[in-house]
Order: C-alpha cells, then sequence, then structure tokens
C-alpha cells in the first residue's frame, strides 16, 4: 500500500510507516493542486491541517481507503462524505493531551498570578508588588466542558492543585469518580470559577459560546479557550469582559487565527483583547510540545497497524 503525508511532521512519520511494510512518499510543501494530481495513486493519506477534505478532493482519491490526522479534531474533514466513499479517519487525539493540559494550567496560572504582566514591569524597571498580587488556583471550582481526551487530563491535573472539579460531556456518562464530578451544563453555570472548553468544533458547537452562554453563569468566571476559536463569538467575549461577567480569559484559539485577514470589526475586537492585562494568548500551541510532535506519529502508527489488521492487510 502507498501513503501520500502532505504536511510537515515530525522525521519519524516516513519511518514509522514503512516499519509497517507500507510505501511513503512524504511532501510536505506540496501545494493543493499537486495533491490532487497525485491522491489518486494511494490508499493512504496522512494530513495535518494543511487544507479540508471534502467530496471535491475525494472525488480525485478513487484509491483511497484511510485518512490519518496528525492532530486533534476532525474539523477539516467532510466525515459524511468518507463514510460515504468508504474511507476510515482516524486522528491522533490521544498523542497531545499533556501538552494541552500543561499549557492551559500554565495560561491559568499566569492569568490568576499575573506573571506576564508582573514579568513585562519587572523588565521595563517597575517593580509593583502590590498591583500584581495574585489570586491562588486552589479551592476553585473548574468547570470542564467536554471530557474527551484533553478534558480528561486537565481535569486530572488541575484536581492535583486543590480544584473541584466538575466535568460536563453531552455524549459521555459514567465517568465520574472520587476526583472529578459528572455534571449538566446547568450546574457548572451554577457553580463554577473557572470554565475550561475541550469540545470539538461542529455544527453543533460552532458559535456555542455567546453572551447567552456568559449570562447563564451565576457568578463572574475565568474562561478558557484551547479547543477551536470558531466555538466562540470573540466579540460576546469582549463585552463579557467589558462588563466584568468574564473576569479574565486564557485564548490558544481564535475564530480567525489569520491575522492578516482580520476584517475592522474582527481587528477591533482582537486589539480590545490585546489590550488587556486579564487576557492571555497563545498562537495555537496548546498541544504543540516537543514531546507531543514526536507522540502524533506514533498514535498514528498504532492506528494505522490496527488499520491494517482489521482490514486484514
Amino acid at each position: 500500500m502507498k501513503v501520500l503525508i502532505v504536511d510537515e511532521m515530525h522525521e519519524s512519520i516516513v519511518h514509522m510507516p514503512e516499519e509497517l511494510g507500507l510505501e511513503v512518499d512524504y511532501f510536505p510543501n506540496i501545494a493543493f493542486e499537486e495533491v490532487l494530481a497525485k491522491v489518486g495513486d494511494y490508499e493512504g493519506l496522512l494530513i495535518r491541517s494543511k487544507f479540508t477534505i471534502d467530496k471535491h478532493f475525494l472525488s480525485h482519491a478513487s484509491k483511497l481507503r484511510f485518512i490519518g490526522r496528525a492532530g486533534a479534531g476532525l474539523d477539516l474533514i467532510d466525515l459524511e462524505a468518507c463514510k460515504s466513499a468508504g474511507v476510515d479517519v482516524f486522528g491522533a487525539n490521544e498523542a497531545n493531551k499533556v501538552a494541552v493540559a500543561e499549557h492551559l494550567i500554565g495560561m491559568l496560572l499566569s492569568l490568576l498570578h499575573k506573571i506576564n504582566v508582573a514579568s513585562k514591569e519587572v523588565k521595563n524597571g517597575q517593580w509593583n508588588r502590590e498591583k500584581n498580587r495574585g489570586e491562588e488556583l486552589f479551592d476553585k471550582t473548574v468547570g470542564i466542558i467536554g471530557f474527551g481526551n484533553n478534558g480528561q487530563a486537565t481535569a486530572e491535573r488541575l484536581s492535583a492543585f486543590g480544584c473541584k472539579i466538575l466535568a460536563y460531556d453531552k455524549y459521555k456518562y459514567g465517568f465520574g469518580n472520587h476526583l472529578i464530578q459528572e455534571v449538566s451544563l446547568k450546574k457548572i453555570q451554577e457553580e463554577a470559577d473557572v470554565v475550561s472548553l475541550h469540545i470539538p468544533l461542529t455544527k453543533d458547537t460552532l458559535k456555542m459560546i455567546n453572551t447567552d452562554f456568559f449570562n447563564a453563569f451565576r457568578k463572574d468566571i475565568y474562561f478558557c479557550n484551547i479547543a477551536r476559536g470558531e466555538i466562540v463569538i470573540l466579540s460576546d467575549l469582549a463585552d463579557a469582559l467589558k462588563s466584568g461577567k468574564v473576569r479574565g480569559a486564557c485564548l490558544d484559539v481564535l475564530e480567525n487565527e489569520k491575522l492578516k485577514t482580520l476584517s475592522p470589526s474582527e481587528k477591533e475586537t482582537f486589539d480590545y483583547l490585546c489590550s488587556l492585562d486579564n487576557v492571555v494568548l497563545t498562537p495555537h500551541v496548546a498541544g504543540w510540545s516537543n514531546e507531543s510532535y514526536v507522540k502524533i506519529n506514533q498514535v498514528l502508527k498504532d492506528k494505522i497497524r490496527m488499520w491494517l489488521e482489521q482490514n486484514n492487510q
């Protein structure tokens, strides 16, 4: 079987499928039109985030039997179209859960203890102790929305900080234990001090986080999004920050991450967020550690092996 790799990945991505007896072609800088011209010769495709897989793409991939995504989330792949075409799809969701959890906690600690702000001030010769008095994460109630790999890893680590963990997942049940309380979304909105998103981007979650969502919380909250930017209406988050309903935010993802293409209204919202000391921003790197870069390939290799065994290849 031949496998086409069309995104830049850790170099081990070439050798791992070869160890399974597959023929691998690695074109990390290939253009979309070139992929369309080549993909018809391949049974397997490995991608990261370069482009969308839809009916048009699949019409050029008559031999394709599986697609592996080097990352968490399959929102760039039309799963229904793949199912209709007989193409199996799997991601490497498990590979970056530790990186995501550690990144989120780092952002949250930086926000609560004003580490980013204080560091900038000291570097500029300012020694403002009282202004930078921090707030402890200990004993806070954290609402985890989405309890997949990343949500679970984050919840487990936050529990070690002495947080009360409330977890909600629309599609799972029976996952509660002595550390994590399985609850409804309403329960989170009644009790949470901190809310963290760990849900995929789907038709149901697109723009799910809006003014109504924030206003449903009894307390003023800290809000974290390291899932997908399109889940949150950023202007509504900005309004919640202005009103104080959201006390601070940790954002690794944005509605529009191509900053040079922001519309005037998007630019206004982005500039406002950037002006706030109680907003911590990072460039979609929560799951992008040196270790996860390699782990992603190992997970893909294991899933390809399982696929080959299930399909008697």
